[in-house]
């Protein structure tokens, strides 16, 4: 769409827009963007033939930045999504397995009793719990902040201030998060990962002794904890079955009146207009909650008997865990961890498995989960789409130029333009999260339309009979302005999103510092490295005009009369 508007209603502005006149008609022509601009070129022509005269210093020093950019790299805090304020905040509480709704209403209270300062001072907007969501030891709480503009602090800083209080609950385990833009779930502000095998057993093991390695070499993490615990309460009940089978009482008997006197179960099902009811066997004396008044029950034998369960049935009560996770197809036993404020998901990754290497029993794997695993999938694919895109960028400019190696000019600016968008997120401390990666992939769009600029009019040069330097020296002189004009629009266009606030106020900051910074710096190496670049490959063809003549002789020899026979021309 905006390539349609700048072929045609940006030619019909310019066309009646125009109004500048000249001396002659009585316009100005000084001022003082005017006197700026002839400084500017005046100084751009001085730095543009020492480049050209020192072609090797310029390529050393090039690539010394660009080596010193792979090096800053490593050191940027790499993350999938930068610290979010979404406006609410999710709380969950998890109590000792086997408690019931009343015992959690309670921590639930406590929680919200914490929470009723910031509802009173406005901002937190509202308190939503729901005691055993999930399972009867759970309470899930909801509390959307007031809006933006409505409050002084941050939904970090208020996080901060609440978790320390929620901690101190006592007979529960609070954790406190926030939503993300991607809407992934159980991420924000902790690492996750499972350790996998055969066993539940030996995988819980071996991830009791991985948290006592994390306790005592990685204090920064808060509270690690392992999710599988065998604390939840279970009854088995063993049933001799020959013993009951000398006693006549069917193993289908035995379990009809455990359902009944239990919990109940469905026996027939009704229709009645068009609604299906179920029909329930229950115990008329209510559901039996003490696990000793199973030995009073009885059962009736083949013969109408009724015999005791305690004649053939013993109870045995253990600890099982609540839940079996499986990750991979494989059985997992889950580990998670809090995260400090300002410590980056990739460097808690390295430390987790640089911890892991070589502690782990033989047949015991790591497997990171959530947030973790989708930075470590969306590193590996950012890499393969920044291929694509380069490539993209260099056939489509190879069939635009009708030449290689002009492409190769400007693609190969890009590795220099992203080694400038590095500098500006090392200077402004940012992170390199998805965010910023989107902003790296336009830049190489970005990029390569400046090195159009300047290229493309070279050639033109070029065909009309200029050696490489005088055409590359005129073409970059006389684009400079087009490349000025075209980096400080879009360079103050990023501005309001270096500047944002509000909701989404993180992602466009992410973008902006990229497209700020980085565009800003490798316009640099479009002034400088493209004409070096250029004298250095352009040689290595023959301007296009060259084709155009070939082919036109090509054309008047294939049209030319045949020559006549030599007996003919005799006659």
């Amino acid at each position: 769409i905006s390539s349609f508007v700048a072929l045609t209603l940006g030619c019909m502005l310019a066309s009646r827009l125009n109004m500048r006149r000249d001396a002659d008609g009585g316009g100005k022509t000084g001022g003082g963007f005017v006197k700026l601009g002839a400084w500017a070129m005046a100084g751009y022509r001085r730095l543009l033939d020492f480049t050209l005269s020192a072609r090797l210093l310029v390529m050393t020093l090039s690539i010394g930045l660009a080596a010193t950019a792979i090096l800053i790299y490593p050191t940027l805090d790499e993350e999938l999504l930068p610290s979010e304020d979404r406006g609410a905040l999710y709380l969950m509480l998890q109590g000792p397995d086997g408690v019931g709704l009343d015992y959690m209403d309670r921590q639930s209270a406590q929680a919200e009793a914490i929470l009723q300062p910031l509802r009173a001072r406005g901002e937190i907007t509202n308190i939503l719990s729901i005691v055993g969501r999930w399972d009867l030891n759970r309470v899930y709480i909801s509390a959307p902040l007031a809006p933006w503009s409505e409050r002084s602090r941050s939904q970090e800083e208020i996080v901060a201030q609440l978790r320390p209080q929620l901690k101190a609950i006592p007979g529960a385990t609070a954790r406190i998060w926030s939503p993300n833009s991607l809407n992934l779930h159980r991420s924000g502000g902790s690492i996750e990962f499972a350790l996998t095998g055969a066993n539940h057993n030996d995988i819980a093991a071996a991830a009791d002794d991985f948290l006592s390695v994390m306790h005592a070499e990685m204090p920064q993490y808060e509270d690690p904890e392992v999710e599988f615990q065998q604390t939840q309460p279970q009854l088995t009940v063993q049933v001799d079955r020959r013993r009951a089978e000398d006693l006549g009482v069917p193993i289908e008997g035995i379990v009809d009146t455990l359902r009944a006197m239990i919990d109940g179960f469905e026996v027939a099902e009704l229709n009645v207009n068009d609604r299906s009811i179920p029909v329930m066997l229950e115990s008329a004396a209510g559901a039996i909650n003490d696990p000793g008044d199973l030995h009073n029950l009885f059962v009736s034998a083949r013969d109408g008997a009724l015999v005791p369960l305690s004649a053939f049935v013993n109870l045995r009560e253990t600890g099982v865990a609540a839940e079996l996770d499986r990750t991979g197809q494989k059985r997992a036993v889950e580990i998670q961890a809090a995260l400090p404020p300002g410590y980056a998901m990739r460097q808690a990754i390295s430390d987790v498995e640089a911890v892991a290497e070589g502690r782990l029993p033989d047949g015991i794997g790591l497997r990171f989960l959530n947030e973790a695993a989708t930075l470590q999938d969306t590193s590996n694919e950012i890499a393969i789409t920044f291929a694509i895109a380069v490539l993209v960028v260099l056939l489509v400019l190879a069939a635009q130029f009708e030449s290689v190696f002009s492409a190769l000019v400007i693609v190969l600016t890009v590795p220099f333009g992203l080694a400038a968008a590095v500098f500006a997120l090392k200077l402004t401390g940012s992170s390199l999260n998805i965010y910023s990666q989107i902003g790296l992939i336009m830049l190489i769009g970005l990029m390569a339309k400046n090195g159009i600029l300047v290229v493309e009019f070279a050639d033109q040069l070029r065909d009309r009979g200029l050696s490489v330097i005088d055409a590359i020296h005129s073409a970059a002189m006389t684009r400079l302005r087009p490349v000025m004009m075209t980096m400080l629009s879009t360079v103050l266009g990023a501005l309001p999103l270096v500047l944002a606030s509000g909701a989404g106020a993180e992602a466009r900051i992410a973008i902006g510092w990229v497209i700020f910074g980085g565009l800003g710096i490798a316009t640099l190496f479009t002034l400088i490295l493209i004409p070096v670049l250029y004298s250095l490959l352009a040689p290595l063809g023959a301007p296009r005009a060259h084709a155009g003549v070939r082919l036109d002789r090509e054309l008047r020899e294939m049209n030319a009369p045949a020559p006549m026979p030599l007996d003919k021309a005799a006659e």
